[in-house]
């Protein structure tokens, strides 16, 4: 089942709204800003969920960072079959 919809009226840059529209295929400008829009809805929330388990742990630091991308760069090689980068 779809979600209901209603229509809007939105103001933006024509610069964006053509290069939008340019990459919006078939599924139309509307459903490419819809989910463009929930891209950054998701993105707020784990900025706030960031903010708040930061404020109870603290700032997590660079290192911890790039130790966790490396896992996750572990990991895809591992599911991709490419063995000579997992550790």
């Amino acid at each position: 089942m779809t979600e209901p919809t209603q229509k809007y009226s939105i103001t933006m840059p024509r610069d964006i709204a053509d290069a939008a529209r340019a990459r919006s295929g078939p599924s139309g400008l509307s459903a490419y800003v819809a989910a463009a829009v929930a891209r950054q809805i998701e993105r707020d929330n784990l900025n706030e969920l960031i903010q708040v388990a930061e404020a109870e742990h603290g700032p997590i630091t660079e290192d911890e960072v790039q130790a966790l991308r490396d896992q996750l760069h572990q990991a895809r090689a591992q599911q991709s079959g490419d063995g000579k980068n997992a550790a």
